[in-house]
């Protein structure tokens, strides 16, 4: 599996997980969506530690260093 993400794609995705998972376990954010979210969270998380996101794949984006 070849990295297809960048530093701040990294970040970015980390810092929006962050948000989302203060969001929820404050209650600003319940229910269905609530969880949802998080769990969209937790793929962003995977996805940043990984440095690969299976959805770039299709679109042939790479966010990371041009060799």
């Amino acid at each position: 599996m070849k990295q297809n993400m960048g530093t701040i794609d990294k970040v970015i995705r980390i810092i929006i997980a962050v948000i989302i998972a203060g969001l929820y376990f404050t209650n600003v954010i319940s229910g269905t969506l609530g969880i949802v979210l998080l769990v969209f969270a937790g793929v962003f998380v995977l996805t940043s530690l990984i440095g690969f996101c299976p959805l770039y794949l299709p679109i042939r984006l790479n966010t990371g260093k041009k060799k």
